[in-house]
């Protein structure tokens, strides 16, 4: 190994080190307590090393909600591939696979708050639909449209059906998450979302 790719390979293990520093931090204590300082702290190195990996907080957020998509996307197909086996027999079949993708969804953000948190509502500095959106997070939309576009109906346009259908997805994340909602009702709102918005 040459010394150029060392240096390579200890820079990439030094800013997965700060990600997942600052996810656990996040995941702990809010996003709040994630502050530049902190971070050089637990991970044992100077301020000034952490920067040169990420300008701030904003991008460090950035890149934690490009992570994240790229772990959405994977859990939202493995869940619409296990479906697909599962349901192969039945005759719901689509009604299944959307059920299991609108679970995974939910089960995503419940099990990673902090994560959702960078991905949806804060600012990381990511574009989203536009031409600058950077790939994990088309990607974590596509993993939405995959399954979704075969259910949106006559007529009607996928990504637009796919953006109404993510849209009250996350609704139902914020909400229970803030206590919003009852939380005995989570399995009938999944149910009354299938039935009612993609109607199969």
């Amino acid at each position: 190994m040459s010394v150029q790719e060392r240096k390579e390979r200890e820079r990439a293990g030094r800013e997965r080190l700060i990600l997942a520093t600052a996810r656990e931090l996040a995941e702990q204590q809010g996003w709040d307590a994630v502050t530049t300082r902190r971070l050089a702290e637990r991970i044992e190195y100077s301020q000034p090393v952490l920067y040169s990996h990420f300008r701030g907080k904003r991008e460090i957020i950035g890149a934690v909600a490009l992570e994240g998509a790229a772990e959405m996307a994977a859990a939202l197909r493995a869940a619409a591939s296990a479906s697909s086996s599962a349901a192969a027999s039945a005759t719901d079949g689509p009604r299944a696979r959307v059920t299991s993708l609108a679970r995974a969804y939910l089960g995503f953000a419940e099990r990673n708050p902090a994560v959702y948190d960078a991905m949806f509502q804060l600012d990381g500095g990511l574009a989203f639909a536009t031409e600058g959106t950077p790939e994990p997070l088309k990607d974590a939309f596509a993993a939405l449209l995959e399954r979704l576009g075969e259910v949106a109906g006559d007529g009607v346009n996928p990504a637009l059906f796919t953006e109404v259908f993510w849209a009250a997805l996350h609704g139902l994340a914020t909400l229970t998450r803030a206590g919003r909602l009852p939380p005995g009702d989570a399995e009938r709102r999944v149910e009354l979302l299938v039935d009612r918005l993609a109607m199969i």
